[in-house]
């Protein structure tokens, strides 16, 4: 990552920011700075836990399924919220939650994605691989 924060450019922030990186043990920390930072300075720091939480379980999903741990995460401020995309050049292998089994140490992520998120999903990512999304949106 380059260390940049969107906070910190004068003028207003875009509606989006896109970041390439080789996730790794601190991207989540990373990922979860940037999403608050955007959200607050979008006017919708109320979606902050929802976020930073979905984030980092897709960003987790990439450390352990992706061989080369490559991924884009795209934030794109919405006028009802906001919508996350982490995609990937492995595979369109669509992720699924796993069966409810209770003694897994895993297999959690989608089932607290799809707890924590108003929708998401996946799809074919341009040139190959895949792209897993979620929204989150703001109370009516």
């Amino acid at each position: 990552m380059n260390g940049y924060f969107p906070s910190v450019l004068a003028g207003p922030v875009p509606p989006q920011y896109r970041v390439t990186l080789m996730a790794g043990e601190h991207s989540a920390y990373h990922l979860r700075r940037i999403a608050r930072s955007l959200l607050e300075d979008w006017g919708s720091a109320e979606l902050v836990d929802e976020v930073q939480l979905a984030v980092t379980e897709l960003v987790a999903n990439v450390v352990r399924h992706v061989p080369d741990r490559r991924c884009t995460v795209l934030f794109l401020r919405r006028a009802t919220g906001v919508r996350v995309e982490v995609a990937d050049g492995y595979g369109a292998l669509r992720p699924a939650p796993a069966a409810r089994d209770l003694e897994s140490e895993g297999g959690r992520g989608l089932l607290l994605l799809e707890a924590v998120t108003d929708k998401w999903g996946v799809s074919a990512a341009p040139g190959g691989g895949k792209t897993v999304w979620f929204e989150v949106s703001t109370a009516d």
